[in-house]
């Protein structure tokens, strides 16, 4: 069996980012050091977010964060530095979800599954 453990975020401004995924995502600090902080995702996934120069691009991994609401969420993301690549917008599959671009241009989507 394979469980995810940890994503790895490259950042270029660890305060920036630490604003996007830690206050406006919620996903809590773990621990900080220099260059670098650990969250983990309230089922215990690590995201590390170090500092080094990031090369974001629409052909590498892309992130999906489960959260209540993604329309709120998409707004707090917004205010915190991240921009949209497309509005929330309830999909065939199932769940409601924004495509955004974290404050170093990595693409990040945030899910929610949709009401019956």
């Amino acid at each position: 069996m394979t469980a995810l453990t940890r994503v790895t975020v490259s950042v270029a401004n660890l305060a920036a980012a630490r604003e996007l995924y830690e206050n406006a995502l919620g996903i809590a600090l773990k621990y900080e050091m220099p260059g670098m902080a650990m969250l983990v995702t309230s089922d215990g996934v690590e995201v590390q977010l170090h500092e080094r120069t990031p090369t974001p691009g629409d052909a590498g991994v892309a992130m999906s964060m489960g959260v209540d609401d993604v329309d709120a969420a998409t707004g707090l993301a917004v205010a915190a530095g991240a921009s949209i690549v497309k509005v929330p917008t309830d999909e065939p599959w199932g769940e409601r979800q924004a495509v955004l671009r974290d404050v170093d241009g990595h693409v990040l989507c945030l899910v929610a599954p949709l009401s019956d």
